[in-house]
């Protein structure tokens, strides 16, 4: 059975690779968030002309769902990444933002 993932892990994860590769430096709030809209950008590209109906069966063929899921975890592994550099708690951050959202669009 594999050990359930966890956000702090992968932010370690991903420190390690980039220290490893001695990527530190380049590893910037200005830069990792540019690296963060590429890669929104690349997920964007994937659904850019696709019917409605199209961008929800995306994950139906494999070699788009591959493309989907590895932009995703580009995506994700920049904004790990820009959380950990900036000190922001990813979760918290999240939790706090739908409490606030809860309050300005109450259900009806």
């Amino acid at each position: 059975m594999t050990e359930p993932l966890d956000v702090a892990k992968l932010q370690r994860r991903l420190a390690e690779f980039a220290a490893a590769r001695n990527w530190e430096p380049y590893h910037t709030p200005k830069n990792l968030v540019a690296a963060l809209s590429v890669e929104a950008s690349e997920l964007v590209e994937i659904f850019q002309w696709l019917t409605p109906e199209q961008s929800a069966r995306v994950m139906d063929d494999p070699d788009t769902a591959h493309r989907v899921t590895d932009e995703i975890a580009d995506v994700l592994a920049y904004l790990l990444q820009l959380c950990e550099v900036l000190g922001v708690d990813p979760l918290t951050a999240l939790s706090a933002k739908i409490d606030r959202n809860e309050r300005r669009f109450p259900a009806p």
